[in-house]
């Protein structure tokens, strides 16, 4: 006899609280979930430490491997710092190397840089003028960069613009260099001028003993001297560090007689020593200038003037302390004694911080002008900028 099992309920096919239109919606997320993981590597349905992790998020088989690879992190490279070109207005108190200190470079780097504009800025042109700048004048130049002159091509900083309009240079005033000997006579004003070219020992010992016994001096050194050698350097510091006491002149760069080089030459050889010693002394050496060997002519006077140097600074009391006493030059108490003979208001005396007897004569030097009543002064107390 069969029993009858009586009403069966239909197949299961799913909670009963599903509805097919919410079925379908969780379908949909699913699908969409799926498409992400696809696209993004790195997106996990489960977490990066759950069941839904990938055993290799690379997607690269790896033969062997004892567990999850690392993810590869890309990091982008730092770049190098450029340095930056700016534009530079020139002003009406500006020149070429004050703007060059300004910035931490030098005023032959702004003249390579601006040359194709301004034609009188190319230190290799024989119209190089590099005092004769302009007010509205746009520079392009970058900050505490010097050019390479041995660099070639030559081309300006990226950044340059176009040039401007043409606009009239202000040139320093200049007409040729006065030629002077000696200062105003009936005053008590002997001026002390040392020169650096040569010879560089003992220089700093006759520094020294100057601050010491608080002498002032006007000091003519050779740009190339000063700037590229230690002496000089400790030389130009002191000067730098005592104001009050010294002052500083030019004396070309490499001591060229000038009688033998043009205008273009003249002013190339100024310039570089201004621009190399400005920033070791705190000082410019404009307005003075001793010409190599005392040696002028009127195209010196002519060249210096134009390059904005207002004297040729010679002398009316020459020690000849640069030649040694074995090739017949002064012993200590030679220096002394011309000095003393020959000293009077408005004397300017020649020396040399390289001279042989120069340090044992300066005491005896300075005593007996002031036992005489007479002053060491500078070249700007004894005859003004």
């Amino acid at each position: 006899m069969e029993i009858d099992p009586g009403p069966q309920p239909p197949p299961r096919r799913g909670p009963s609280w599903m509805s097919p239109r919410l079925a379908g919606l969780l379908a949909a997320v699913l699908a969409v979930l799926v498409a992400l993981a696809l696209v993004v590597p790195d997106l996990r349905l489960g977490g990066s430490d759950g069941p839904g992790a990938s055993a290799n998020p690379t997607g690269t088989a790896v033969a062997g491997s004892p567990g999850p690879s690392p993810s590869r992190t890309f990091v982008r490279p730092t770049p190098t710092p450029q340095p930056t070109p700016l534009i530079y207005f020139v002003k009406s108190d500006d020149s070429l190397i004050s703007i060059a200190l300004e910035f931490g470079t030098t005023a032959r780097s702004i003249g390579f840089w601006n040359r194709d504009r301004y034609p009188t800025l190319d230190p290799e042109s024989e119209a190089y003028a590099p005092n004769r700048i302009g007010v509205g004048w746009t520079f392009t130049l970058i900050p505490k960069t010097t050019y390479d002159e041995d660099a070639e091509p030559s081309l300006p900083p990226s950044g340059s613009p176009s040039p401007p309009p043409s606009v009239p240079a202000t040139p320093i005033p200049a007409g040729p260099a006065a030629v002077v000997s000696h200062g105003t006579r009936g005053t008590n004003h002997v001026a002390l001028t040392l020169d650096m070219g040569g010879r560089l020992d003992p220089a700093v010992e006759i520094m020294d003993w100057l601050v010491d016994h608080r002498v002032k001096a006007t000091i003519f050194p050779t740009g190339k001297l000063g700037s590229t050698t230690p002496i000089g350097r400790e030389v130009l510091q002191i000067v730098r560090d005592h104001p009050d006491l010294f002052e500083l002149a030019n004396h070309s760069w490499d001591h060229p007689s000038f009688t033998e080089l043009n205008a273009s030459q003249m002013a190339d050889q100024l310039w570089r020593t201004e621009e190399a010693l400005a920033p070791l002394s705190g000082q410019t050496t404009r307005p003075w200038f001793r010409p190599p060997y005392g040696a002028w002519t009127k195209a010196v006077r002519d060249g210096v003037g134009a390059a904005g140097w207002q004297y040729l600074v010679m002398w009316d009391i020459d020690t000849i302390d640069w030649r040694p006493t074995s090739e017949g030059g002064p012993t200590a108490t030679d220096i002394e004694a011309k000095v003393l003979a020959n000293a009077q208001g408005g004397s300017i005396v020649l020396m040399h911080l390289g001279g042989w007897n120069t340090l044992e004569a300066l005491p005896g030097v300075v005593d007996g002008l002031r036992e005489q009543g007479l002053r060491p002064v500078t070249l700007e107390e004894m005859l003004g900028g």
